[in-house]
C-alpha cells in the first residue's frame, strides 16, 4: 500500500468538509439513540437542560454587564436578543395582555433551523426545540426574577413561507 496513492484515492481535503451536514447527522443520531434507550421524557428533559445551562450563564453575564439583578419583560427580551443577534432573529407578531399573564406571539428563526429542517426527527416543533425552550425559559426567568412566577415558550407552528417558527412566549404573574 502506497501512502500517496491512497491519499489520491480518498481525496479528503478539509476544503470538502461540510461540518453542518456532519452535525445534522450526529444530532439526529443522538436524538434517536437517547429516545430508543431512555424514552421520550428523558430525551426531552436532557435537551431542555442542554439549553438551560447556557441560558443561566448568559443571564448571569447580562446581569453583571448591566449592573442589575432584575429587568422588566421588554427590557429582558431586548437585551437578551441584542446579545444573541448572531443566533436568533425574533419578531413579535402580537401581544396579548391577560389578567395573570402576558403572551407574545413571536416569529423565531434560530440557529438550529437551517441545519435541522431537512432531518425528519429534528424538524421544527420536534425534540431539538427543547434546547431553545430550556434556554429562553431559564434566561428570561433569571433576568426577570420574582416579578413573574413562570416563563413558558411553546411551539405553535412552522411557517415555511417565512422560514420561521411561530411560538408563544408567556410570562405568568
Amino acid at each position: 500500500m502506497n501512502i500517496d496513492d491512497l491519499n489520491r484515492k480518498i481525496e479528503n481535503s478539509d476544503a470538502k468538509i461540510n461540518s453542518m451536514k456532519g452535525f445534522e447527522i450526529i444530532a439526529e443520531a443522538m436524538v434517536e439513540k437517547i429516545y430508543s434507550i431512555f424514552g421520550r421524557n428523558m430525551l426531552l428533559t436532557m435537551l431542555y437542560e442542554v439549553g438551560a445551562g447556557p441560558g443561566e450563564k448568559i443571564a448571569a453575564r447580562l446581569k453583571q454587564k448591566h449592573g442589575k439583578e432584575q429587568f422588566e419583560i421588554d427590557e429582558a427580551l431586548s437585551i437578551i436578543l441584542n446579545e444573541l443577534k448572531e443566533f436568533y432573529s425574533v419578531k413579535v407578531r402580537e401581544i396579548i395582555q391577560e389578567e395573570n399573564k402576558i403572551r407574545l406571539i413571536i416569529e423565531n428563526r434560530c440557529f438550529l433551523r437551517k441545519p435541522f429542517k431537512n432531518r425528519e426527527k429534528l424538524k421544527p416543533g420536534k425534540a431539538f426545540c427543547r434546547i431553545n425552550k430550556g434556554y429562553f425559559e431559564k434566561a428570561l426567568s433569571s433576568l426577570i426574577g420574582n416579578k413573574i412566577k413562570k416563563v413558558d415558550i411553546s411551539f405553535i407552528e412552522d411557517d415555511s413561507e417565512k422560514d420561521v417558527c411561530v411560538e408563544e412566549l408567556a410570562f405568568f404573574y
